[in-house]
Order: structure tokens, then C-alpha cells, then sequence
């Protein structure tokens, strides 16, 4: 099995020695600094360059740069996704972003981890595990998303968590170790 087929099934991978995703995400940084470089009205050629390097990109979706990713192809975004300056998102696993998401600025989405055993980590030796934000979803600024997180739909995030558990459907949380604050009505969307 390669380090991309164990890094894609969340098993321990080696990422900083393995030829492939050393291409890939170099790969991906480039189009990174292409996607920054460009002037902030130049909307078309910014959009072919996300197209590019996301797995899944909504034409009316909006990324203010700077914007980086390790891979890009883990990362889908819905309908009307909008993202601040200054966000980072580590996409050694899937990083899906429902529909209306709404992101601030110098946010992080970091999949990876890595072990507490420190011969492991020093080898280079990391995980993966997947986050998913459902739809209506509102991160304040510095927001710091966890590997593995389940984010629900119609919640607020408030300014400066850091999300290291799930989030249900229909709440504000806010803190370090973010948690809930508040319900929130369910609202349906006409």
C-alpha cells in the first residue's frame, strides 16, 4: 500500500519521505501562490485556479486570499461557501464544506496529527482524519477546526475556538476547548 492509499484511509503515513505526496502538495502550493498572487479583481482566473486545485468548488463560492491547502483535491465546497483572508486548510484527509458556510478570516482546518510517541513523530510519521461542516455554518475569526470534527448544520463558532469535538446541529459554541454556549431555533430556509 502506498503512503497516499494509507494517508487517504487514516492510517499512520509517512508524508515529509514519500515522493508522490511531496509532488502533490508541492503541486498544490504552487497554484496556492498562483491563486494569491493574483490582483484581488481578476475574479475569472482566480476562480480556474481553485477549479484547479479543489475537489469540489461551487461557482458562486468565494476564497479571499492568502488561501493554502496541503492537496486541494480533499477539499469540497457547497453552494455560497465564502472564506476570509488568511485561511489555512491541511487536507491530508477530506475537508467538506456544506452549503451557506461562511468562514473568517485566519481560520485553520488541520486533518493532521501526529503521534504522541516521539521516535514516530520525528520519522515523519502522521494521521489523517476527516472534517465535515454541514450547511448554515458561521466561523469567527481564529478559528481553530481539529482532526476529525463533525461540524452540524445551522451553528456559529464563535471568535478564537479551538474545535477538538463534534458540534451538533443548531448551537453557538465558542471557547478553548470550544463548547456549546446556546441552542439555536432550527431555522428552515424558504
Amino acid at each position: 500500500m502506498t503512503e497516499k492509499e494509507k494517508m487517504l484511509k487514516g492510517e499512520l503515513y509517512n508524508a515529509n519521505h514519500d515522493g508522490q505526496l511531496l509532488c502533490e502538495r508541492n503541486e498544490a502550493k504552487i497554484l496556492c501562490r498562483k491563486f494569491n498572487s493574483l490582483p484581488i479583481n481578476k475574479t475569472k482566473k482566480q476562480f480556474k485556479i481553485l477549479h484547479k486545485l479543489l475537489g469540489k468548488v461551487d461557482i458562486n463560492s468565494c476564497i479571499l486570499a492568502p488561501f493554502w491547502c496541503d492537496y486541494g483535491y480533499n477539499i469540497e465546497v457547497g453552494k455560497n461557501f465564502f472564506a476570509n483572508h488568511n485561511v489555512v486548510i491541511l487536507d491530508c484527509a477530506k475537508v467538506t464544506f456544506g452549503d451557506n458556510v461562511f468562514v473568517g478570516p485566519n481560520c485553520g482546518f488541520y486533518t493532521a496529527g501526529h503521534p504522541i510517541n516521539c521516535n514516530e513523530r520525528n520519522c515523519g510519521i502522521e494521521y489523517a482524519r476527516p472534517i465535515t461542516v454541514g450547511n448554515n455554518v458561521w466561523f469567527g475569526g481564529n478559528v481553530c477546526v481539529l482532526p476529525g470534527v463533525n461540524i452540524g448544520n445551522n451553528v456559529v463558532v464563535g471568535g478564537g475556538s479551538v474545535v477538538v469535538k463534534d458540534i451538533p446541529d443548531n448551537c453557538v459554541a465558542v471557547g478553548n476547548p470550544c463548547k456549546i454556549i446556546k441552542n439555536i431555533p432550527d431555522s428552515k430556509l424558504k
